[in-house]
C-alpha cells in the first residue's frame, strides 16, 4: 500500500505478506502516522485522502469506513476521503509521482525477497526532490470480515453534497 505526501514530495509504502484488506490499508495509514505523519502534521485538524474507487480502499467498503473511523478517533483529526471516480484512477497523483518511479528503480530486477523489494523502493530518489520510505508489514489480515448493520451506522461520516458516495468525511466519534 503507497501512501504520497503532494507537500512534502515523499511517499511511504507499506510491504505486506498478507492479503490486501481494508485492515491493510487503514493500518498503512497508521504506520504513515506513526513515522512521518505526526512528525510533520500534528497540529493539523484534518487529513485529505484521495483514493482509487474500488479494491481495499473501495468507495463500497464498509470495512474500510469503519476502520478509518478508528483512525479518525485515534489522532482526533476529521479524515476526508475523495475518492476517483471509476476508470479515472490515472489522474491519482500517486501513479505518477510515486509508483512510477518506483517501478523504473526495480525494472529488470529480480524481486527475490521482501528485503530486495524494501531496498529497490527505499532507494528511489528524483532530480525534484521525491524519496521514499518503505516497511515490511509482517502481520497476518483476515479476508471476509462482514461488518454489521451496528457498526456502520456507528461511523461519524459526512456525506459530501457532490458524488457523497465517493466523497465524504469521517471525524472522530463522541464518546459519551
Amino acid at each position: 500500500m503507497g501512501l504520497y505526501d503532494v507537500f512534502r514530495n515523499h511517499g511511504f509504502v507499506n510491504i505486506g505478506l498478507s492479503s490486501d484488506t481494508a485492515g491493510f490499508a487503514v493500518e498503512s495509514l497508521n504506520r504513515w502516522w506513526d513515522l512521518a505523519g505526526y512528525r510533520h502534521y500534528k497540529d493539523t485538524k484534518r487529513l485529505l485522502i484521495t483514493a482509487d474507487c474500488g479494491g481495499s480502499n473501495g468507495y463500497k467498503v464498509y470495512l474500510w469506513k469503519v476502520k478509518l473511523q478508528e483512525l479518525a478517533n485515534r489522532p482526533g483529526k476529521e479524515i476526508t476521503v475523495m475518492h476517483f471516480p471509476p476508470g479515472t484512477s490515472t489522474w491519482n497523483k500517486i501513479e505518477h509521482r510515486l509508483f512510477s518511479f518506483i517501478s523504473r528503480n526495480w525494472r529488470g530486477k529480480p524481486l527475490i525477497s521482501a528485503a530486495v523489494i524494501i531496498n529497490l523502493i527505499s532507494a528511489v530518489r528524483t532530480d525534484t526532490g521525491l524519496s521514499v520510505e518503505c516497511i515490511l508489514d509482517n502481520t497476518t489480515y483476515r479476508t471476509g470480515i462482514k461488518v454489521n448493520e451496528e457498526e456502520y451506522n456507528a461511523i461519524n461520516i459526512k456525506r459530501h453534497k457532490f458524488h457523497g458516495e465517493w466523497n465524504y468525511t469521517v471525524s472522530p466519534q463522541k464518546l459519551l
